[in-house]
């Protein structure tokens, strides 16, 4: 019997964390073309990760910042309208309660895409055989000690604002949007995890970016691991994907209207990447995403959509989220 590329992937996972190999792995949105590669076989000039620290390459190598040019072009605002009002109508009809919209922007730098991942500064960053990079602030789970933990992160502002904490964090759409992503995460970790629990909810980051810096809040989930789950990461993942914080509730039903909604799939972008060392794993969600398409660079981005929301704020929010936040 052949296995399909996502089932060989995922049982390669379980392999090599049964035998405690180191590997990365980048699994994209749809699940459709999943990698796994032990640490060992990795091209340095193809693939370079940095993981908050785990890396390959010396992060603090060639971060001297040249004169940037930085442009965007967002999709129009009709075009996105469209979307959002298809996104409304189901969630007026109660087919899911939050939905995670994104859209692709043409971006024009003097930069190449390594140069990009070189200069950015994030907890996540990861370059691809010139294809894509990454720079996510946001963890997906974290696995050590036999527990694991989620840090999900939804609701941004701009930290220059005046009171900017004070209107995020009394904003109630943003604290709804959040405690839907906090319940949908613990029912998440619920399927693999015994005690699951809330244990800090809905503090403050503060991320760097071009053009200033940006407040998010985010919260931590922790739940209990069988021993030797280290021989099961494939299956762990894929029971927990595709990512809560990036989709919406309930999960089924929302991917299904992601499709229709978004006018085109999202590939690596909003998927995941990580590390296994032999004990510990770490993974991020894949925001923060620009990607080479036809000699075009395309950044990825979005926001959380409930029936509160407002199409004018949503499309800002998901514009100003164009950013590289460079060293």
């Amino acid at each position: 019997m052949n296995l399909t590329l996502k089932e060989s992937t995922f049982s390669l996972m379980n392999y090599l964390g049964k035998h405690k190999i180191p590997f990365i792995f980048i699994i994209d949105f749809e699940m459709e073309n999943p990698i796994a590669i032990p640490l060992s076989e990795i091209e340095h000039h193809e693939i370079l990760y940095d993981m908050e620290g785990f890396a390959n390459f010396n992060p603090g190598e060639k971060c001297i910042s040249p004169k940037i040019e930085f442009q965007k072009k967002a999709i129009s605002f009709f075009k996105y309208k469209k979307s959002f009002d298809l996104v409304q109508k189901n969630l007026k009809e109660g087919n899911s309660y939050l939905l995670n919209l994104t859209f692709p922007t043409k971006i024009k730098t003097n930069l190449t895409l390594k140069e990009i991942f070189y200069l950015s500064k994030a907890k996540y960053r990861l370059y691809f055989k010139d294809l894509f990079i990454v720079f996510s602030p946001e963890t997906f789970i974290k696995i050590y000690n036999n527990k694991i933990y989620s840090f999900p992160m939804k609701g941004t502002i701009k930290a220059d604002i005046p009171d900017a904490e004070k209107i995020l964090m009394e904003d109630e759409k943003e604290k709804a949007e959040h405690i839907t992503i906090v319940d949908l995460i613990r029912n998440d970790l619920s399927i693999v995890a015994k005690n699951v629990t809330v244990t800090r909810f809905r503090y403050l980051d503060e991320v760097e970016t071009h053009s200033g810096k940006l407040l998010q809040t985010s919260s931590e989930i922790c739940g209990e691991l069988p021993p030797h789950w280290n021989a099961h990461i494939g299956d762990i993942l894929i029971s927990l994907l595709p990512a809560g914080s990036i989709t919406g509730a309930p999960k089924k039903k929302t991917v299904e209207i992601i499709k229709k909604s978004e006018i085109d799939s999202r590939g690596f972008y909003t998927g995941i990447c990580g590390y296994f060392d032999g004990s510990f794993l770490n993974s991020a969600v894949m925001i923060r995403f620009i990607e080479k398409r036809h000699n075009n660079l395309i950044y990825r981005s979005g926001g959380g959509i409930t029936i509160y929301s407002d199409p004018e704020s949503e499309y800002k929010e998901m514009v100003d989220k164009v950013y590289v936040p460079f060293c």
